[in-house]
């Protein structure tokens, strides 16, 4: 008989753990959700004990520190969640055999490609966010959890927490126009598209060693050609302008081109994405904006 999954959910207060719980009443998996308040990562005997009280064999790693400008300042904290919490999370996963789901992130790229990066390609974080995030993904693939995956995203949005969508939707109402950066190109990610996806391969997962996939939502774009379509779908009135990166300076620096190339994780799992602009209509519906 097969055993029940028993998944741990951590950082279920984000975008993409609160997409899960939403999900969750549709998949017959047992769900422990918890966020920093129930379950510190970072504190490894916290986490065995409170696994093997809950007979948990599956996680799935939502939990990162995600403030991208912040974390150049606060590089500290960053690399302990983003990277060692990784590593305590890989190191319980491999010593009792459980399934590892670690979602990561376009920055570990460098942003100089001119096509879509393969999981393959070589990495090269230009910010500390970037650099944690692929030291956290290194340090799971060197421990080696068995059925084990590493999901890369881009440009995460969400009917919940803070966001570009949910910024666009506030400050088109506020201002008359606004400048948007067009030369940053890749696609956004719906976490509802990408949590339902998460949820349907995890019996499928089967590897001797850890893999990589990437995923995000099909098409190209830039985020001004986002934030027009976010306008027009919200009927705003507010006139979007285009600007480019220096204009806008920021302490990280961000990719100028991230655009994820989904070919592995099609195949292997035979899923077909969503078209961003069918994803973005589904957020602004469910945000009641449509």
């Amino acid at each position: 008989m097969t055993k029940p999954l028993n998944i741990l959910i951590t950082g279920s207060n984000g975008q993409l753990g609160s997409e899960l719980r939403e999900l969750s009443k549709s998949y017959r998996y047992n769900f422990f959700f918890t966020d920093r308040s129930e379950l510190d990562i970072t504190n490894y005997e916290d986490v065995r004990k409170y696994i093997e009280e809950k007979s948990i064999n599956t996680i799935i790693n939502c939990a990162a520190y995600t403030a991208v400008d912040k974390a150049e300042s606060d590089a500290e904290l960053a690399d302990k969640i983003n990277h060692r919490a990784v590593k305590k999370l890989a190191k319980i996963s491999q010593e009792r055999d459980i399934k590892l789901i670690h979602v990561s992130t376009d920055y570990v790229f460098d942003g100089r490609n001119y096509k879509p990066y393969c999981e393959e390609y070589q990495t090269n974080p230009q910010s500390v966010y970037g650099q944690t995030k692929l030291d956290g993904e290194l340090e799971m693939i060197k421990i080696n959890p068995k059925d084990s995956i590493i999901i890369r995203t881009s440009w995460v949005y969400s009917s919940f927490g803070n966001n570009f969508v949910k910024t666009m939707l506030r400050l088109g109402r506020d201002k008359d126009s606004l400048g948007v950066i067009f030369d940053q190109v890749g696609t956004p990610t719906y976490a509802k598209d990408l949590a339902k996806t998460i949820l349907d391969i995890l019996p499928k997962i089967s590897n001797e060693k850890v893999e990589i996939y990437n995923y995000s939502n099909e098409g190209v774009l830039s985020w001004y050609d986002f934030a027009k379509e976010i306008m027009k779908m919200a009927k705003i009135e507010c006139e979007i302008n285009p600007i480019e990166t220096y204009q806008y300076p920021t302490p990280a620096k961000r990719p100028h081109f991230s655009l994820l190339n989904k070919a592995k994780i099609k195949k292997d799992f035979n899923i077909t994405i969503p078209f961003w602009k069918d994803s973005l209509d589904d957020c602004l519906r469910t945000l009641k904006v449509r």
